[in-house]
């Protein structure tokens, strides 16, 4: 049986969403440790779950076999990530039609980033440059399949501008995205003026803030620059104070995150995505399940 599409979830839902996001492990050890959070993560109620498609297409494989995991776990909804990177149009299309084989009805279309160590992003031979022309392969040979996009809410590591930012996006909604997922940030506000600067350009498609909550300084530096994200001065100081590390750095970014939660719901975003690198205990922390319990 085919997966429901998450934009008939998005436009039907009475209640804002959650999604929780897996990365497919590299050895069979990693895949036995998210078998095990995923069976906890079942308690949270997701309305659906990614899986990311790794650097370069590197963990293709692995993708699936974690999409088919979860289904057999239980999940209702499971979407896989595809890229760009590493495939010609040939392979990206053989791919997108065995997916629809399987009954996935969901995709996240993205470009992928470059290689380690390169410079920037160069396409394989015949394939494709940008996340839209992505989006436009797996709209033409599959009508029926609701394709996500990444948003980015303080640059994309190569923009120089918001406005390029934007009409990227707007590339990506034309060409049939449903949905946006934006990168993980740290302050609201970041959020509201995306979303907003998203309606002036006439991208009114719903737009998922994606969140990652900081359970240590060293990770959310490390994190933060490498996604272009600011990094709040007072969740730096709270994390620096509670040691930087450990349950007590762990408890502040739970806090944090919860703070995030309740403002982004209470403003009226259409759900939240937890980037939860296939840990269960935060994402199942008990604040973070009291701000979402009003509307599961």
């Amino acid at each position: 049986m085919a997966d429901p599409l998450i934009q008939d979830l998005l436009e039907k839902a009475r209640r804002p969403l959650l999604s929780l996001e897996f990365f497919p492990p590299r050895d069979e050890q990693g895949f036995e440790h998210l078998r095990r959070a995923a069976a906890d993560l079942m308690a949270a109620r997701p309305d659906f779950v990614t899986v990311t498609y790794g650097a370069g297409g590197s963990t293709r494989t692995r993708t699936l076999e974690v999409c088919d995991e979860l289904r057999r776990i239980g999940f209702g909804v499971v979407m896989p990530h595809l890229t760009c990177a590493g495939h010609g149009r040939a392979e990206l299309e053989a791919i997108v039609d065995d997916w629809h084989r399987r009954s996935y009805r969901n995709v996240m279309a993205l470009r992928g980033d470059p290689p380690a160590g390169a410079g920037a992003f160069v396409p394989p031979p015949g394939g494709l440059d940008h996340a839209s022309d992505l989006v436009g392969l797996i709209r033409d040979r599959h009508a029926d399949v609701c394709c996500g996009v990444a948003g980015y809410p303080e640059l994309h590591p190569e923009s120089r501008s918001a406005e390029m930012d934007t009409i990227h996006l707007k590339r990506k909604v034309m060409a049939g995205a449903a949905f946006v997922t934006t990168q993980l940030f740290y302050n609201n506000a970041v959020y509201a003026a995306f979303v907003e600067r998203c309606r002036r350009a006439g991208i009114y498609q719903p737009i998922l803030p994606g969140l990652l909550p900081a359970v240590s300084l060293e990770q959310v530096r490390r994190i933060a620059r490498m996604c272009r994200a600011g990094l709040p001065g007072q969740l730096e100081v709270d994390l620096q104070d509670a040691g930087g590390k450990g349950p007590a750095a762990e408890a502040v970014g739970i806090r944090w995150a919860a703070s995030q939660i309740r403002n982004l719901l209470e403003g009226g975003a259409p759900g939240v995505h937890l980037y939860i690198l296939n840990r269960s205990r935060t994402a199942l922390a008990p604040e973070l399940i009291r701000c979402l319990k009003p509307y599961r």
